[in-house]
């Protein structure tokens, strides 16, 4: 990546020393690899682990309710990402968007959610990530840890976000092989041979070991009490993780105006079914084949513990294609973690270089000094991000602790920072203080149900199912009460046009507007005349995506979350042999439509680019 990286400069002159190019790619980026970057940026390691561990715990409903849990507000931060384009065509990060609307204040509290965010994400991954290497390797858990970052701070150091979206595009591609190699193999397997066999043992299964709280205790029903609780900690919390990252607004602000919102919503449709169809299939072929010598853990079944760790996937790899499907898990798993870290150094190299660096300490910043500091933070969030997995690893805190109380830390700030993009009336006062107020709810909310619930608040009590439905169910929603309540006590009318009047874009040829000679002052107006045409031309266009984004929005969440999945909750449907094969395969065709899309769109959308490279590095 990092000679890709020189390439690109020599042959595109995409030059990574100037900050609008390291950090938004000069805005071009196309639909085709906007996509591919939107299936990597929520590909964590936790997708692949978590759908097979849900998938192991709940049955069927388990991946589903994974997957549906991913999809929507990936689509609906298509309307928040073209709604940014639409006001603030030059910003950078949501953090300025903050900044501007509720001045220092605000914006120090969002700079705290948003790091809170990145750190807690990056936590969850390298936890299941760390564990699963170290069972399939023998390497120790901490040098794992630390070892994970190390690639993904030298390629962002150098090639900054379009390094990031071209390694997003190679690792997911590389990825959804896999997927559709495990889709093959899996019924390769003798003991297992074809999808009507998988079903038999399945349902045999369901009768020696029963699920708590699934209609008939099988693993062939989406009545399931446990997988629909997950599914709601699930959804709230990744909405959260999506709209509080500002790696997923520095990747719309870097897309081209018109790639947003077809690259969004490409992206949610087809993530779908890696989850879904990887944690079904592997978390079945767990099940089916631990009895069997074929199993690492054989003769006993897979422990608590080994669960919670996010185990069920390697070791079904493994049981399914040996030391290949180790070495498969091991690849995937790196590859995941290490684009989805990307994004998130991404996101905190632009927190500390444009949000705290060139605000508070040198407004007059060059570019080679927002260049310099993004650098130093991408070099020490990746030491703290090990550092601080490493102290949650001895705290006895593993993959599923996090998959499930993150939501009570991710969630304050959603409802907030959608009213700041599109909601003019939101007051300073309601959006300072109801993510803090927020935070304190949903904190309250989880601790207080774990001790009455549980007697004691410890890990494995705050670890619970309930006590963190309750305390994310809070986090996500009591902000919206308190914002509109204390709104309504003294409402603002924000007017949308005071976004444009700061210019946030780097000066190519001057350190800051002050030092400008009047001369370049002439011509930065002309050339500010010339964006404000530019705008009026192009507002047109953003408002009809902006409709577009919405429609499949509404459209995406009422399909996954409402009109496909709940009915089949609330008739208590088991799960035909006939239902159950057609489940499987379309999950199957789902996956390998997704490979498609996120290795072959790309090439042919960016087809352009391609050539002139090619030409570029022609004698």
């Amino acid at each position: 990546m990092m000679v890709t990286t020189r390439i690109l400069k020599k042959t595109a002159g995409e030059d990574n020393n100037t900050t609008e190019m390291f950090m938004t790619a000069n805005r071009t980026v196309g639909t085709g690899l906007t996509a591919s970057a939107v299936i990597s940026s929520w590909l964590w390691s936790t997708a692949l682990l978590g759908s097979s561990l849900v998938g192991y715990n709940f049955g069927v409903a388990g991946p589903f309710w994974f997957a549906a849990g991913c999809s929507p507000m990936i689509v609906f931060f298509a309307l928040l990402g073209i709604a940014c384009k639409l006001r603030v065509p030059e910003a950078h990060t949501l953090l300025e968007i903050v900044r501007i609307r509720y001045g220092k204040l605000g914006h120090v509290v969002w700079i705290v959610l948003c790091l809170i965010n990145n750190i807690i994400a990056v936590a969850n991954m390298l936890l299941g990530a760390s564990a699963a290497i170290s069972a399939l390797t023998g390497m120790h858990v901490i040098a794992a840890t630390f070892l994970l970052p190390v690639g993904v701070v030298l390629y962002t150091f150098v090639g900054g976000i379009k390094a990031t979206f071209l390694t997003d595009y190679f690792h997911t591609f590389v990825i959804t092989i896999v997927v559709c190699f495990f889709t093959i193999k899996v019924f390769l397997v003798p003991e297992i041979g074809s999808p009507h066999d998988l079903f038999n043992i399945i349902a045999q299964v369901g009768k020696v070991h029963p699920v708590d709280g699934n209609r008939d205790g099988s693993y062939l029903t989406m009545t399931s009490k446990g997988a629909i609780l997950f599914g709601i900690i699930h959804i709230l919390s990744n909405f959260g993780l999506v709209i509080m990252d500002t790696g997923f607004f520095a990747k719309a602000f870097s897309a081209a105006p018109h790639a947003v919102v077809p690259g969004y919503i490409v992206g949610g449709v087809f993530y779908f079914a890696i989850p879904w169809c990887l944690g079904t299939i592997m978390s079945f072929a767990a099940l089916s084949l631990e009895d069997t010598e074929r199993f690492p853990t054989f003769p006993r079944r897979l422990s608590s513990s080994e669960i919670s760790s996010g185990l069920v996937l390697p070791y079904a790899a493994v049981a399914i294609a040996g030391k290949g499907g180790a070495v498969a898990v091991v690849l995937i798993t790196f590859m995941a973690v290490t684009s989805t870290i990307s994004a998130q150094v991404i996101s905190v190299s632009s927190i500390i270089s444009f949000d705290i660096y060139r605000q508070y300490f040198n407004k007059n910043a060059k570019d080679r000094d927002a260049i310099r500091w993004s650098h130093i933070g991408v070099v020490a969030f990746g030491f703290f991000s090990a550092a601080f997995s490493t102290a949650l690893h001895y705290g006895k805190v593993d993959l599923s602790w996090t998959l499930y109380m993150l939501g009570v830390l991710t969630c304050p700030g959603i409802i907030p920072t959608v009213f700041t993009i599109l909601w003019n009336r939101q007051s300073k006062l309601a959006a300072v203080s109801s993510p803090l107020l927020g935070m304190a709810t949903g904190i309250g909310v989880w601790l207080g149900s774990a001790s009455t619930l549980h007697g004691e608040i410890s890990v494995a009590t705050t670890g619970q199912t309930l006590p963190c439905v309750y305390g994310t169910v809070a986090s996500a929603f009591s902000p919206a009460v308190y914002s509109i309540l204390i709104t309504l006590l003294n409402p603002d009318n924000y007017d949308w046009a005071d976004f444009r009047k700061e210019r946030l874009a780097f000066n190519k040829s001057t350190s800051s507007i002050a030092e400008a000679s009047s001369e370049s002052e002439k011509k930065d107006a002309t050339a500010g005349d010339l964006h404000a045409s530019n705008y009026i031309a192009d507002k047109a266009k953003l408002k009809r995506w902006g409709t577009i984004a919405a429609v499949w929005a509404a459209a995406t969440f009422l399909g996954h979350w409402v009109l496909w999945p709940l009915p089949m909750y609330a008739a208590n449907y088991v799960f035909s042999r006939s239902f159950f094969v057609a489940w499987v395969v379309v999950s199957i065709i789902w996956a390998w439509g997704t490979m498609l899309v996120a290795g072959i769109y790309p090439v042919v959308d960016g087809w352009g680019q391609l050539s002139q490279v090619y030409r570029g590095l022609r004698p």
